[in-house]
């Protein structure tokens, strides 16, 4: 089981069988408690399907359920697939077919979104707690607990999640148990966590940076602890009365934290590592969360999904200054090759291009193949994954994010095609044709629609596109034109639409440029 994920946890296991692995909505479940339950599901599971699924989703939030379910998952050895339930239920649709998922684990918290499944159309096998079922239930039996974790290769897929794709589909990354070796033995090497240690949570289970929070912890007997919403308006109370000594967030939570004067300094004292990733990171904002969390150790990671969670990291020194006054992403980890691309696909010889990676981390490609046309190359024998991101070699081994390659952006830390943006907004009835365009927000991005065709008003449009996309890359602002402005090599002027929607941000409110749209 050593090369198994579900191995972290029988680490953890072994380490503080009776130390708490988990603590959320006012539950405890020590290491054994939470190993018993997921033995019971994953035996649940397999008696009650006919036959082993090729694939099982888990429908949950950040409840106590959500993590037995996951560790049950993992623990059946099939191949889990995390499903968000307050995505739209077609979105959902999307990725069960994708991935294969012929059973799901879910909960009550769930049971909305099962039902809106059900009425797309889903009927799988599903285990979850008493309530309503609307669709066929697996019963929970005790009798059919697993005596211990059922084994995987390192080939086999441990999971698979979903990102922005370009043509309007999410699409599907498979990571193998080989993936996430690689990664947390490198991990294990560079920190020093502990039994003693308590972990945040900040991120939904269908985002890769979550597995970072759960295995690492769980590898090292430490304890979870979920961050309701709630929380941030009192961070520094939160960290102290939960003991939290790890922190791992997306950038974009240090502007919220800062919003609501928790940012004082030495008021979050307690952490003592402190890691981001998803959005680049500024060094004021490092500057500011380390002067509240004087005792802690900073770093910066990066890594695309299909680089197993992050490739890169780079630790903190009080006083750097960089390009744009970003926080570099730091040197790619060891066992990995890195390229550079130049605009002509050749490798750049300024130090300066698109970032390629080889190595152990990396996805064997996309659930459907399609997709990897353009995302990877050969080169050198070596099979490299083309990231999209520009960076620039800083001293040694080092790089630094300069921006995106096309039209691929972080939303709050989640990974956005606009061009899936796009296509959303154009199948609203009344739509011919739409360009979604990033404005900088308080270090992360709005997003704001240009759309032509009927004025269909803003409310609708957003009613619409919540039923399509996340909630959190739901456009902020929609404005009709009469046309979409073209730059001389007659191409949509999108510099011109990011300067537009920028200016009419900025208007007073009632303006019309967010609630109402505007028609030019």
């Amino acid at each position: 089981m050593d090369q198994a994920l579900s191995g972290r946890f029988l680490r953890g296991l072994a380490l503080a069988p009776d130390r708490p692995a988990l603590r959320a909505e006012g539950a405890t479940l020590t290491y054994r408690e939470l190993h018993e339950r997921a033995l019971v599901l994953a035996g649940s599971l397999l008696a009650g399907f006919p036959g082993r699924p090729a694939a099982v989703g888990v429908l949950a939030g950040k409840g106590p359920s959500a993590y037995t379910s996951l560790l049950a998952g993992l623990y059946s050895g099939v191949t889990v697939v995390p499903l968000q339930p307050a995505f739209p239920a077609a979105r959902t649709r999307q990725m069960i077919e994708a991935a294969g998922v012929e059973a799901l684990l879910a909960d009550d918290d769930a049971l909305p979104a099962l039902t809106a499944l059900h009425e797309d159309g889903v009927t799988l096998p599903t285990l979850f707690a008493p309530g309503g079922r609307p669709m066929p239930a697996i019963g929970v039996d005790p009798d059919s607990a697993l005596k211990a974790p059922m084994p995987a290769r390192p080939s086999d897929i441990a999971y698979v999640l979903f990102t922005s794709g370009s043509t309007g589909r999410p699409k599907g990354v498979p990571v193998t148990h080989a993936n996430t070796a690689h990664y947390f033995s490198l991990l294990d090497a560079r920190y020093d966590f502990g039994p003693e240690d308590v972990f945040s949570q900040t991120f939904d289970l269908n985002f890769d940076c979550a597995m970072f929070d759960l295995f690492c912890a769980w590898g090292a007997g430490a304890t979870v602890v979920p961050v309701p919403a709630r929380a941030y308006a009192r961070l520094p109370e939160f960290v102290a009365e939960q003991g939290v000594t790890v922190w791992f967030s997306t950038p974009s939570a240090i502007t919220l934290v800062r919003r609501t004067g928790g940012l004082a300094p030495g008021a979050l004292s307690p952490l003592r590592r402190s890691l981001f990733a998803g959005e680049a990171l500024t060094c004021r904002d490092a500057e500011d969360w380390a002067a509240a969390a004087p005792g802690t150790v900073l770093e910066n990671l990066y890594g695309p999904t299909e680089l197993t969670v992050t490739v890169t990291a780079h630790r903190w020194r009080p006083g750097g200054r960089h390009l744009h006054d970003h926080v570099p992403i730091g040197a790619v980890h060891e066992g990995h090759a890195v390229l550079l691309l130049d605009a002509d696909d050749a490798p750049s010889t300024t130090g300066e291009g698109e970032l390629c990676v080889a190595g152990p981390q990396l996805t064997p490609g996309y659930l459907d193949p399609a997709d990897d046309t353009g995302r990877f190359l050969e080169r050198d024998g070596l099979r490299y994954y083309r990231t999209g991101d520009r960076v620039r070699r800083t001293d040694g081994d080092g790089l630094l994010y300069l921006g995106r390659q096309d039209a691929q952006v972080q939303v709050h830390g989640i990974r956005t095609e606009l061009a899936e943006v796009d296509a959303a907004v154009r199948a609203c009835p009344g739509v011919e044709d739409a360009v979604t365009v990033a404005v900088p927000v308080d270090g992360t991005v709005e997003l704001a629609v240009f759309h032509t065709g009927d004025p269909v008003p803003p409310a609708r449009l957003a009613r619409h596109l919540r039923g399509l996309l996340p909630a959190a890359v739901v456009p902020r602002a929609y404005h009709h034109l009469n046309a979409l402005p073209l730059n001389p090599n007659r191409k949509t002027d999108r510099r011109q639409l990011v300067s537009r929607a920028t200016a009419l941000r900025q208007q007073p409110a009632g303006a019309g440029s967010r609630t109402e749209g505007r028609q030019e």
